[in-house]
């Protein structure tokens, strides 16, 4: 039985509004169906529990995720946990996330997910100016989020993570940089910036050409990259992932674990798991995405898997590869030769050479890691171990 964390993602597919730029698994539904739905989450889990995989191991992190879960009554976000609690130890330590969107939550609701075991918010901010805001189809505008962010801060909360996104259509760098100093003057624990990206299947994918000639070019997508960082950097927030900055001590965990290639379970539509296998490949299955033919499945069969599929050892090493770029330490080499029975020199030495040669890697005893210059090239890094 392996020792290393095990997390546990939910989701919670529902939304009030599907945003255009959005690819999450997020349905809208005037009434959601709570009850049943929660009914599905228990039952999958207790099937999960018992998998001889997860049996046994400890749960280092939670995390509700959408959709949006601030919807959900925070008594199903209580049952999640109790019944985590029931099946599964615990660390004492453990960090148990919830994403809210600052236009769906009232003072009560925060206090209602206090109580019930949250001891991280992460909001979606987005932005703090109003435009941008309506383009992206948010439901909030600039005073909610600082109305809810007060209400988080009364309720108790203090680990509150923020996420931004910079790269919008015709926006300046003069705009992104006030938005990040008012989220920086709300002195959050946590910020996550992310550069628009227009994923395939979208709405907004199916209108591109309207808006591809306002979005940013390499050079000006770059710059926003590395003032964003810099910023951060002076008002003490440290980076731990390309996209992600901390005050120290707050660096999300379950997101880390992911990036480290820790082991996880998913619960609910649209969610997925990965475990280790013995010959050092990974299994990984994807629930349906549905929520009413999820929760048939779930509560006829205590599990809703759609696909799953296994990675062979090279495919497993490749993708921790490119997962372990992301971090700002890298891929530990010690770790990395453990878990995959070679180093990561044997596996990618092709890729890696070339990319140290540039100056966009570096290596040492200890971890391979990207460079500044190597920061806007880790997809296509990646890309190329991933092809070996």
């Amino acid at each position: 039985m392996t020792s290393s964390p095990l997390l546990l993602y939910v989701h919670i597919p529902y939304c009030v509004h599907k945003c255009h730029y959005c690819d999450f698994n997020s349905h809208v539904r005037a009434e959601p169906d709570w009850e049943h739905y929660q009914h599905a989450l228990l039952r999958e889990l207790a099937y999960w529990a018992a998998e001889p995989q997860f049996s046994g191991r400890k749960i280092s992190s939670i995390f509700f995720g959408g959709g949006t879960p601030s919807l959900a009554p925070p008594s199903l976000i209580s049952s999640v946990i109790k019944q985590t609690s029931n099946l599964f130890e615990v660390d004492q330590a453990v960090e148990i996330s919830l994403e809210a969107n600052p236009g769906t939550v009232d003072a009560s609701y925060f206090e209602g997910f206090k109580a019930a075991g949250i001891n991280r918010l992460s909001m979606g901010v987005q932005s703090l100016n109003n435009d941008e805001l309506k383009w992206l189809e948010r439901i909030h505008d600039r005073d909610q989020v600082f109305e809810a962010f007060t209400h988080a801060r009364a309720s108790g909360f203090d680990n509150i993570n923020l996420d931004l996104m910079y790269g919008l259509p015709d926006q300046t760098v003069d705009g992104w940089m006030d938005t990040l100093h008012e989220a920086i003057r709300l002195d959050p624990e946590h910020l996550s910036c992310y550069q628009l990206t227009v994923e395939p299947y979208t709405k907004l994918a199916t209108n591109v050409d309207a808006v591809a000639d306002r979005l940013p070019d390499e050079d000006l997508a770059l710059k926003f990259l590395k003032l964003t960082r810099t910023h951060l950097a002076d008002a003490g927030y440290a980076a731990y992932e390309i996209s992600n900055f901390a005050k120290f001590g707050f660096h999300c965990c379950h997101n880390d674990g992911y990036w480290r290639y820790h082991d996880y379970i998913g619960i609910g539509a649209g969610a997925s798991g990965k475990w280790d296998l013995p010959d050092a490949g990974v299994k990984r299955y994807s629930n349906i995405r549905q929520p009413e033919k999820y929760i048939e499945a779930a509560t006829q069969n205590s599990l809703a898997i759609n696909s799953d599929e296994i990675l062979k050892c090279k495919k497993a090493a490749a993708e921790a590869f490119w997962l372990g770029l992301r971090r700002n330490n890298g891929i530990n080499l010690a770790v990395f030769s453990e878990r995959f029975g070679e180093d990561v020199n044997t596996l990618f030495g092709d890729v890696i050479d070339p990319w140290v040669q540039r100056e966009c890697l570096e290596v040492n005893h200890q971890h391979l890691r990207l460079t500044d210059t190597g920061l806007a090239l880790a997809d296509a890094i990646a890309e190329e171990a991933i092809a070996l």
